[in-house]
């Protein structure tokens, strides 16, 4: 089945991917996208699993053809896979060709078979490095060996794995490499993720960033990169690994603007539509949800946005550049 994409942005960009947020909430706190002592919102103020399912489906009558539920971690919301249950009759109906999640691994031990007869076929993991102790660390109470079972799970169950691993100077970038060999022996894709100034968080970004260009040098010193067509919908450039013949992906937001084809919204668990990552302009799509049982108004209000959706984003990491690009958490918005 295929369709007239009906959301087209100023610059012609057809919009056929969106990110919802079903949580705010996680069981990790990552030192790059939350504060330690997280303050997280009200039950009133987040959308319902019903109002998540109307408005999921009014964008995907409207030509999304690929959803990525993320959060915080999506895994963590209650009821969460009735949700999923319910979305997967767009994939049975042929109007959504993808859905999918980003999620930390801590439940997928508990999730993965399910989330497989739910008509999800792959997953991206974020996980930033193969030592407990610094694994521990970096999420600040994390245990790498539930993830670790996690993955176990996920691949028994069918699932294609997705690394993501945020690349942090200091951290782990002298691991980048042994998690490429163990992500591409396990038959896992690795992307690796420049920081992003998302949020205030406790210390500084400009010590955490690490181009992604550096990165890539070092590793063709020991590898042969090549350049390939592979897309997943997302902004990753892909290249494949000759020596292991696995994928590996680049998302660079800071050295390689990625915006030029952008298909994507997001939508957060309090029902803002950000047209953009990097921007703070957004749609209530709460009120419009609320105000009226039909979607008229709902409708009106996502076409309204998407005629607003700007070129691109303005990330900026620098010594002088003490603010973040957007005062939201990248746990608020989804990854």
């Amino acid at each position: 089945m295929t369709s007239k994409p009906a959301l087209i942005d100023p610059f012609g960009r057809p919009v056929s991917y969106l990110r919802v947020s079903v949580t705010d909430r996680c069981d990790l706190r990552c030192v790059y996208c939350m504060a330690e002592n997280m303050t997280f919102l009200p039950k009133k103020d987040v959308l319902s699993l019903e109002e998540l399912d109307r408005l999921c489906t009014a964008f995907i009558e409207k030509g999304v053809r690929k959803l990525r539920l993320t959060g915080g971690e999506p895994l963590v919301r209650k009821d969460i896979m009735s949700f999923i249950r319910n979305l997967s009759r767009h994939l049975d109906s042929g109007a959504l060709e993808e859905l999918t999640l980003t999620t930390n691994g801590t439940q997928l031990h508990r999730f993965s078979k399910e989330l497989y007869d739910c008509g999800v076929r792959r997953i991206n993991v974020s996980m930033d490095t193969l030592d407990a102790a610094k694994f521990k660390e970096v999420t600040r109470w994390g245990d790498l060996d539930k993830v670790m079972q996690g993955l176990d799970s996920a691949v028994e169950a069918g699932l294609s794995v997705k690394i993501n691993a945020v690349a942090l100077k200091g951290f782990n970038e002298d691991e980048i490499i042994p998690m490429l060999e163990w992500a591409h022996g396990r038959g896992h894709d690795l992307t690796l993720i420049e920081t992003m100034p998302l949020g205030e968080i406790d210390g500084e970004r400009v010590d955490q960033y690490l181009p992604l260009s550096k990165v890539r040098a070092s590793i063709e010193e020991r590898f042969t990169l090549k350049e390939i067509p592979y897309k997943t919908g997302g902004p990753a450039r892909y290249t494949q690994v000759e020596e292991t013949g696995g994928r590996l992906g680049f998302i660079s937001p800071m050295t390689h603007n990625f915006c030029e084809g952008c298909n994507r919204v997001r939508v957060t668990c309090t029902g803002m539509l950000y047209m953009c990552l990097g921007q703070e302009d957004s749609a209530d799509l709460r009120a419009a949800l609320r105000a009226s049982e039909g979607n008229e108004i709902l409708n009106q209000a996502i076409e309204e946005a998407i005629s607003r959706k700007p070129k691109g984003h303005d990330f900026v990491i620098d010594r002088n550049t003490k603010t973040p690009a957007v005062s939201r958490h990248m746990s608020m918005t989804g990854g």
